[in-house]
């Protein structure tokens, strides 16, 4: 997880006090993504809900997930859909994921045009 970016720097005393322990929950909780039965871009539009809930209000997560997303060809329409859906459980899913979602896609847009 660190190589590959996803390491939240919050985890790093529990992995000193138990490396054991997080490095089993880290590969359970990554085993469906290892398995390759839900798209990437599935995988980060799930990321994106569970981040932006309510019940976990995670915006660095959330921005991580959008540039993710966006990187894999997923609309700013199913961005915005998916953070609407989360909206169920608190209106704070689009408080906290619209700004981050226009910030991230006019970044993205950005980026394309400078390839061009």
């Amino acid at each position: 997880m660190r190589a590959g970016g996803t390491w939240n720097p919050l985890w790093d005393q529990l992995h000193e006090w138990d490396p054991e322990w997080t490095e089993q929950f880290m590969s359970m909780g990554s085993l469906p993504i290892r398995r390759g039965v839900l798209t990437p871009q599935f995988i980060e539009l799930l990321s994106i809900a569970v981040d932006a809930a309510c019940t976990h209000m995670y915006s660095p997560g959330v921005r991580r997930h959008i540039r993710a997303a966006l990187e894999l060809g997923v609309s700013r329409e199913e961005i915005l859909a998916v953070l609407e859906l989360t909206s169920v459980l608190g209106i704070h899913a689009c408080n906290i994921g619209v700004p981050v979602l226009a910030e991230e896609f006019e970044a993205f847009e950005r980026r394309r045009i400078e390839q061009r």
